[in-house]
């Protein structure tokens, strides 16, 4: 059978163009931050600011990336939190997930729509961190916001701590699409295999293709 990713009996759509370049936008945006922000949390990583042009311009660009990353992922909010809201049979994908992660086998888990019960608490969790991260950056943004040194203060830890967690977040994000074979095609290709909407998604399979 062929291997064309738009072939309209092997493959289903599950992205469409626009969803992906949101998407891609929001993590290029990340990792940007994620380095210049590294730049800037201990000396050890200061010679990642070299990627920016040095630290001033690592400097500059760091709130700009933040407002970018913000909007671009308000977009992707909009787009998908009606495919977050979490239900019973989420919960019970959850109580059941350490057995799937020690067998590698998730056929008999509860039926899952176009999101399982992972994928919407990191979307969750997620949305959190980045409105954390861009009210506790307003204060850090010197050039235009001069409030107490004290916020200031409280806001760099907060800043920090979240930025660490956010950094694990799409670190576990990555791993889980490499895990389970299949899924990045979604994102490349905007299309998944029938086979793998069958096993991974029941529910939304059923609810596309009506099976």
């Amino acid at each position: 059978m062929t291997r064309d990713p738009q072939h309209p009996t092997r493959y289903l759509p599950r992205y469409t163009a626009a969803e992906r370049a949101n998407h891609w936008l929001v993590g290029i945006c990340f990792i940007l931050l994620a380095l210049s922000g590294l730049a800037f949390f201990h000396p050890a990583f200061f010679p990642l600011a070299a990627l920016f042009g040095g630290g001033v311009w690592a400097r500059i660009l760091h709130p700009l990336l933040g407002v970018l990353l913000a909007l671009s992922f308000l977009a992707l909010f909009l787009r998908f939190r009606a495919h977050n809201a979490m239900t019973p049979t989420d919960w019970e994908w959850i109580h059941q997930v350490r057995s799937m992660v020690a067998t590698g086998n998730d056929r008999d888990m509860p039926e899952q729509g176009r999101n399982n019960a992972g994928q919407k608490l990191l979307f969750w969790a997620l949305a959190a961190c980045i409105l954390l991260l861009f009210l506790s950056g307003l204060p850090l943004w010197r050039t235009y916001f001069q409030l107490p040194v004290a916020l200031v203060r409280v806001a760099a830890v907060v800043h920090a701590a979240v930025g660490a967690l956010a950094i694990g977040l799409i670190i576990g994000h990555v791993y889980a699409s490499i895990w389970v074979k299949g899924s990045n095609r979604a994102m490349w290709y905007g299309t998944v295999t029938r086979a793998w909407a069958r096993q991974h998604h029941r529910g939304w399979y059923r609810e596309i293709t009506g099976k």
